[in-house]
C-alpha cells in the first residue's frame, strides 16, 4: 500500500512539473528576444538566408510563439 501511494506521487509530480515553467514573459526574456532578433537581422545583413533557411525560420517563428 505505501509503495502504491509513493508511486502515485511521483507520477503525480513527474505529470505536472513541466507546469511549473508555465508563466508569462517578463521584461528581461521579452529584451533577450529583441536581442536575439537584433543579432540575427544583422547576420542577414552580412549574409542572407537562402530559402530552406528561411522555411525553417519561418516553422521555427510558427511554434515559439
Amino acid at each position: 500500500m505505501k509503495n502504491r501511494l509513493i508511486w502515485s506521487v511521483a507520477v503525480l509530480f513527474v505529470t505536472l512539473a513541466p507546469l511549473a515553467g508555465c508563466q508569462s514573459e517578463g521584461p528581461a526574456e521579452n529584451a533577450g528576444k529583441q536581442l536575439d532578433k537584433a543579432g540575427r537581422d544583422l547576420k542577414d545583413a552580412v549574409n542572407p538566408p537562402g530559402p530552406g533557411e528561411k522555411a525553417g525560420r519561418a516553422v521555427d517563428d510558427a511554434i515559439n510563439k
